[in-house]
């Protein structure tokens, strides 16, 4: 995170330059942001004109670099979620960068207060993708409850009856989907394989996954083969004449410990015929075992 700020900080105007040192870690990157000096109301007007009008990028610098306060400050109330706050605040800056770009002055409303939604839309969407392996949050209803539920308890204790209809009432969703929330947020994460340090025969929860070679239709489809490589392929080759199925067979079915294989040469001087004309012969009897295998695929 240090250093993607630090390049961040490298491209700013050298008058913002001049207040921000050199940072090293996050803490001195907290200090640093927060000494940065705020704009005025018409410095804000004026610096976002020049980025909406002429596309002046030292212009939206400067007011990234004076909002980079409150993307820290709004970070700091998702650290519950066992994220590093470097990454928080690193994903908030976007949202702060996606705001800057979409600010329009003239509707009378103050960057801090429209930049609020587009940061912590930003940091919601990072942590949804990164704090669980399965995901928690996926419709609206669930994605208010994700991040409003634990402050809403007023405990650590299961919520009663009426606390879920309290809640579901004060976020206008499902009593269902408040006890289904709940269940998600406070359940722990199991290991599939734990250690056994009694030495007792027991059962991990992944002995009880089905094995791949166990799947069923990874079992019909072996079976499926066992069977066109035995009846199918004999059935096939019994509709050939003999001159087709000699060729065949040692053209294809052969190995080293049945002789190896024959080239079309060698065969064309036992059947005293061409090379292109035994080519030809297995050629068509392939095409005619395509056809009898076709009942067994």
């Amino acid at each position: 995170m240090t250093k993607g700020n630090s390049a961040a900080l490298a491209a700013t105007s050298p008058n913002a330059m001049m207040a921000l040192p050199a940072v090293g870690n996050l803490d001195a990157y907290i200090a640093a942001v927060h000494r940065l000096p705020m704009l005025s109301a018409e410095q804000e007007g004026e610096l976002s004109r020049r980025y909406r009008d002429a596309g002046d990028l030292d212009a939206a610098r400067e007011m990234v670099l004076s909002h980079l306060r409150l993307v820290v400050s709004i970070a700091r109330q998702y650290l519950g979620y066992g994220l590093p706050h470097a990454d928080l605040i690193q994903e908030g800056n976007i949202g702060l960068m996606k705001a800057v770009k979409r600010f329009d002055p003239d509707r009378g409303v103050r960057l801090v207060s429209f930049a609020l939604h587009w940061i912590r839309a930003e940091i919601h969407e990072y942590i949804l993708k990164n704090w669980r392996t399965v995901k928690v949050a996926t419709t609206k209803a669930q994605r208010k409850l994700f991040f409003n539920l634990r402050s809403r308890k007023p405990g650590p204790q299961a919520l009663t009856a009426a606390e879920v209809g309290a809640i579901a009432r004060d976020l206008n969703v499902r009593e269902k989907d408040v006890i289904e929330m709940e269940t998600r947020l406070g359940g722990q994460d199991v290991a599939l394989d734990p250690s056994i340090d009694d030495g007792e025969e027991s059962y991990s929860p992944i002995a009880w996954l089905a094995a791949p070679h166990a799947e069923p239709m990874q079992v019909l489809e072996s079976r499926d083969r066992d069977r066109l490589q035995s009846e199918g392929i004999a059935t096939a080759l019994a509709a050939l004449d003999a001159r087709s199925r000699r060729i065949i067979e040692t053209r294809w079915l052969k190995d080293e410990s049945d002789g190896g294989t024959l080239t079309l040469h060698e065969l064309a001087d036992e059947f005293g015929v061409s090379a292109e004309r035994i080519r030809q012969i297995e050629a068509k009897a392939l095409q005619k075992m395509k056809g009898a295998l076709a009942d067994y695929v």
